[in-house]
């Protein structure tokens, strides 16, 4: 696990699972891909997003995919909160 990283799985079924991140600020998620497809809504906080090398800035209310198989990685730039949806859910989890 990631110090300063909480993850909790909030509800998974067969198709799909739902995660809460809770993020301490210059967390980083290092780049990293899997067979799962990604989905993640930021709750609070502002966190950088890297997908297939393009990186933006996401905010409260802002949203990201990425598709199975693509390298992407992340970094709180501030105490963030994120919910992330996984379709299949993931087994490491």
């Amino acid at each position: 696990m990631i110090r300063g990283l909480i993850r909790r799985t909030l509800v998974s079924g067969e198709k799909l699972m739902i995660c809460r991140f809770d993020l301490d600020r210059g967390v980083e998620i290092p780049s990293h891909a899997h067979p799962h497809d990604q989905a993640g809504y930021v709750v609070s906080g502002k966190i950088r997003i890297t997908v297939d090398g393009k990186s933006c800035d996401l905010g409260p209310g802002d949203s990201y995919c990425a598709p199975s198989g693509a390298l992407h990685s992340a970094l709180a730039l501030q105490a963030s909160v994120v919910v992330d949806t996984f379709s299949p859910p993931r087994d490491d989890y």
